[in-house]
């Protein structure tokens, strides 16, 4: 059956290709802030996102808008400096068209980051945080309407769409760091508002950890399509209600991440090492 997404893919997928050093077996997209805090690999390419014919390019502060292709280490990785979010007025289509197009590229892995709020009493602000599991409260999945055959099944199994193998490697590399890494459930909100305090206690309720405003329909496109998907969690500030005299910023998220990105670095970078 003729799919207009399909042919968008495959036609990104060919010009994205032409442009790579090398094929990717692993995808990593940074979240709010963390490109600058990550940096550009030695080497490799940077190829903006403009050039992607139907990429969506990122239009909110903290998120790059580029790509960066090349080895880190003997791992060939597709960096990508910034996403798309749904509060933007974007389609879900647009949204994981990023983690879509990694897949139709062949890699395997598909590392994903983000900022987020602390949920837990326990997480503070800086902490980063393996994601374990999610809960989606966007009201709507990015596997809505017709399937994409040819990417993966009508109804697929989300039980282990964070891969025990890839966590159990996280922890490993953040031992050998002594890098803290704590473990936790991600919630997914639509934003761009941040979350009342009453919201919070719900989640905190429902089991939730941490809460964004991303993440999750690029984690549920990547495991719909087989690939295996990280994900870490940068806690950036204490969500609404933790503490009750903090105001909550975008300012504080961007300076947060600046200031722990480099240690998210040396962790994915000792994971990759690792793989």
């Amino acid at each position: 059956m003729h799919d207009e997404r399909w042919e968008k893919l495959t036609k990104a997928a060919d010009a994205l290709r032409s442009l790579l050093d090398v094929p990717p077996a692993v995808a990593i997209t940074l979240g709010s802030g963390l490109s600058d805090g990550f940096g550009v690999p030695a080497g490799g390419a940077l190829i903006p996102c403009g050039e992607i014919p139907g990429f969506p390019v990122p239009t909110v502060a903290g998120h790059s808008g580029e790509f960066w292709s090349g080895r880190i280490g003997r791992v060939p990785v597709l960096l990508q400096r910034g996403r798309v979010h749904f509060y933007e007025g974007r389609t879900l289509d647009e949204v994981t068209f990023a983690a879509r197009l990694f897949a139709v590229l062949g890699a395997k892995i598909l590392i994903v980051t983000n900022a987020s709020g602390a949920i837990r009493e326990n997480l503070r602000a800086g902490d980063l945080v393996l994601i374990t599991d999610h809960i989606n409260m966007l009201g709507v999945n990015p596997l809505h309407g017709p399937n994409l055959d040819r990417l993966g099944p009508r109804f697929p199994d989300m039980s282990a769409a964070y891969t025990p193998r890839l966590r159990a490697l996280a922890r490993e590399a953040a031992n050998a760091e002594k890098i803290e890494l704590k473990e936790g459930v991600y919630v997914a909100t639509l934003g761009p508002s941040y979350e009342t305090p009453a919201e919070i206690r719900a989640f905190r309720a429902m089991g939730a950890d941490l809460v964004g405003m991303s993440t999750v329909p690029e984690v549920i496109a990547a495991a719909h399509a087989g690939m295996e998907v990280l994900g870490i969690s940068l806690a950036t500030n204490l969500a609404a209600g933790v503490d009750p005299n903090a105001a909550l910023s975008h300012d504080e998220v961007i300076e947060t991440t600046k200031r722990k990105g480099a240690e998210m670095r040396r962790l994915i970078l000792a994971i990759l090492a690792r793989l």
